[in-house]
């Protein structure tokens, strides 16, 4: 009897184990708001994908609530590098003189609530929460003058590229229902996403939920992507052919 109580005790003394695992993994999203935040959220669709005829794309995302306050919708892109070149005049002629590299840079931002944001938070929980594209902390690579000036002109780009949007998007359909429609560009990257969703009331996050998204290639896109990353010497070499067939083409038709 003893041994079978140790081998019962030996089963179950992973559990606790993973149960603080799965808390420890969940622990930025509960420190927002208790396990049972008031707050059911989900996407009509969590895949995007891409193929040759892709030019954007939109979601919806629903939730319902059962506490009042304000909602915003968050949706961030995988992060990576963005370098900013400054032209400056060189003898009549405009030439890069000056370049930043930023890290840590989401490649899509989007921002959807009820109201305006500064309205709805403070701008200490907004920067915490990094909650719209100024309250966004970008680790420039070098030490260098005017790192304001290229911040800017990071998010003046993507504002431009439509990967960075803020909009009062999100619609009541009536006291608990709401709902938000996110737009993504062709040029939207490929990567994992996460949409958060917070239930804001007094300055204070009531509930907040978070809802993985992902965009990949599909089709001939993406074996054509794969062949190019399992042997990209064939693959150039194979470009380079079609290059110059098509200019070797284009210079018959024309001389015709």
């Amino acid at each position: 009897m003893s041994a079978r109580l140790l081998l019962l005790l030996l089963l179950l003394l992973p559990l606790p184990l993973q149960g603080s695992a799965f808390a420890q993994a969940r622990a930025p999203l509960a420190a927002l708001a208790p396990a049972d935040a008031p707050l059911v959220t989900d996407l009509s669709a969590h895949l995007i994908a891409i193929t040759s005829s892709f030019t954007g794309t939109e979601l919806l995302l629903f939730g319902a609530i059962d506490e009042p306050g304000d909602i915003v919708v968050v949706v961030r892109g995988p992060s990576g590098s963005t370098v900013v070149r400054r032209k400056d005049a060189v003898a009549g002629i405009w030439l890069n003189r000056r370049s930043l590299r930023f890290d840590g840079v989401p490649s899509y931002y989007a921002v959807s609530s009820t109201r305006p944001l500064e309205d709805i938070a403070s701008p200490a929980l907004l920067n915490r929460l990094q909650i719209g594209a100024e309250s966004l902390r970008f680790r420039a690579a070098t030490d260098q003058e005017e790192p304001q000036q290229y911040r800017a002109a990071v998010l003046r780009l993507k504002e431009q590229s439509g990967l960075y949007r803020e909009e009062l998007g999100v619609v009541f359909l009536g006291p608990k229902l709401f709902r938000a429609e996110i737009s993504f560009p062709a040029t939207v990257a490929v990567g994992t996403y996460r949409a958060e969703v917070y239930l804001i009331r007094d300055d204070r996050v009531i509930a907040a939920q978070s809802t993985p998204l992902f965009v990949d290639k599909q089709g001939l896109e993406q074996e054509v992507f794969d062949y190019s990353r399992r042997e990209p010497a064939v693959y150039g070499f194979i470009a380079v052919l079609l290059a110059v067939a098509a200019g070797w083409l284009a210079a018959l038709l024309f001389r015709r």
